[in-house]
């Protein structure tokens, strides 16, 4: 145990975050550059080494969150960061992004400020990076096994760099001009800057990974015929059909997917645009969806110079504290307010929209709402409670609804899907088509990042042992795994 009393000695203090009035002029990440370090020693000593420590149990990946606690309450960076890459291969990612259910497991949080496990994640990744302790790891001998990836976002990339380090040839297969799905575009630059996700992409080279960009598989390249190709392919598209909002008006100019605008605000930062073609500047932006993707608008928002930036969310504004139908250790809903929030903009909640209006030239002027409540579990409207607000630039962000079909990949394939309409799998995460594997959202739905990571390695395990007859890769989760939610 690192320090017997740091539980008691020791309150729970987070990285700090730089000024508002800096950060949105930038888009850097908004965090204090090497604010961490000076305290995160302390902040690991916390952990109270628990005898059955259920952080295991709310992370899917099954991180050794005590024992890399421990080493990085003393400094032992090199040894924190073997433990962390035990069961993670890409903990800059989940340290940046991840709502940290291993935190709302913890067990000081019982009546206790949780441990800051996030926190203390990053700060060990940052620091194996700076000391040169992150390597390539290639194997020591290839097995002569070719394998296709489609899709490069977490759960891709994780099976793709379990698989090669096993010794397989593995090509990874992306629709855009850049490896990283959604967390390329995405994700905008103040969560998470792109040299996290370039620098592993150089690991994963050098290990023997292939990447092929701007290759869609079922477009350019005939599904069927890349299974003739290869011995085994992974199906991690992702879940990126997004949830429309069918009411009047939603065709006028401005009303745009999340996934539509936030990918070109990213598109700038890497250079590839001067400007956005859809950018806030100037307007009063709506952002329609509570989540963290909504919040990415907000932010994205507030640095392109928007005039006002209102986020609404159909359900009740949740709690500050645990509900009672909520207890520990499960992942609670509570009102959370990120960096984007903190930059202004106002949130309404439990309200609806009936329809968008718009000026002669067919560009959206403003939004009505209405007020909503439940009543005998169904949501209803309030009569005498609409209203409207100006609404120049709309950002529908409710979520996602499955993976793409339009493409062609599920039909050329002849995959079955579930019946919420992801690609169905069974255990070793194979679907019904000899060598064919899905890993993340295309096969469990819209998730966390942890749970993709957790997918991918999961289903890596299965393909190997489809392409060798065993496998020693560690499989964290099983496909019918869910969080721990009441």
């Amino acid at each position: 145990m690192a320090d017997p009393k740091g539980f008691l000695t020791t309150g729970r203090e987070v990285a700090r975050t730089r000024p508002v009035d800096e950060r949105v002029k930038d888009w850097n990440e908004v965090y204090v550059p090497g604010s961490l370090l000076p305290i995160i020693s302390k902040q690991a000593g916390r952990c109270m080494d628990c005898g059955i420590p259920f952080c295991h149990q709310g992370c899917p990946l099954g991180n050794l969150i005590p024992e890399w606690n421990d080493y990085a309450y003393r400094e032992d960076w090199t040894a924190a960061s073997e433990r962390l890459h035990a069961t993670n291969n890409f903990p800059e990612f989940t340290g940046r992004l991840c709502p940290a259910p291993c935190e709302s497991a913890c067990v000081l949080g019982i009546n206790q400020p949780a441990v800051t496990i996030k926190n203390v994640e990053v700060s060990i990744i940052d620091q194996a990076w700076d000391r040169g302790d992150v390597t390539p790891q290639p194997p020591e001998r290839l097995s002569g096994k070719t394998v296709a990836v489609i899709g490069s976002g977490p759960a891709g990339l994780a099976a793709a760099q379990q698989l090669t380090r096993a010794g397989h040839t593995v090509a990874v297969y992306e629709r855009a001009d850049r490896i990283g799905g959604l967390l390329r575009y995405g994700i905008p630059e103040f969560k998470m800057e792109k040299s996290h996700i370039n620098r592993r992409i150089e690991q994963m080279r050098a290990e023997g990974t292939k990447f092929r960009t701007e290759v869609e598989v079922g477009k350019d390249v005939d599904a069927a015929k890349l299974r003739r190709r290869y011995d085994a392919v992974v199906i991690a598209a992702g879940a990126t059909v997004s949830r429309d909002l069918p009411v009047p008006g939603r065709e006028l100019n401005g009303v745009h997917f999340a996934m539509e605008y936030l990918p070109l605000a990213n598109k700038v930062q890497e250079g590839d645009l001067t400007v956005s073609p859809i950018t806030a500047e100037g307007k009063h932006v709506v952002v329609i969806g509570g989540g963290d993707t909504g919040a990415d608008c907000v932010g994205t928002a507030h640095r392109q110079g928007a005039l006002s930036v209102t986020q609404l969310e159909i359900m009740p504004r949740p709690g500050e504290d645990r509900n009672a139908n909520q207890p520990w250790p499960t992942f609670p809903v509570l009102y959370k307010v990120t960096s984007a929030h903190e930059e202004g903009g106002d949130r309404i909640y439990s309200v609806s929209t009936t329809h968008f209006e718009g000026d002669e030239e067919g560009n959206v002027q403003s939004l009505h709402l209405i007020e909503v409540e439940f009543k005998d579990g169904k949501l209803e409207q309030k009569p005498g409670t609409e209203r409207t607000i100006p609404a120049q630039l709309v950002t529908l962000a409710m979520g996602f609804t499955g993976t793409d079909q339009a493409n062609g990949l599920v039909q050329q394939f002849g995959l079955d899907l579930d019946a919420r309409g992801n690609i169905a799998r069974d255990d070793d995460y194979a679907t019904n088509v000899d060598g064919v594997f899905v890993a993340g959202d295309a096969g469990r739905g819209q998730s966390l990042i942890v749970w993709a990571i957790a997918e991918g390695r999961s289903a890596a395990r299965g393909v190997d042992r489809f392409l060798t007859g065993a496998s020693a890769l560690p499989s964290p989760i099983r496909p019918t795994d869910r969080s721990m939610m009441v």
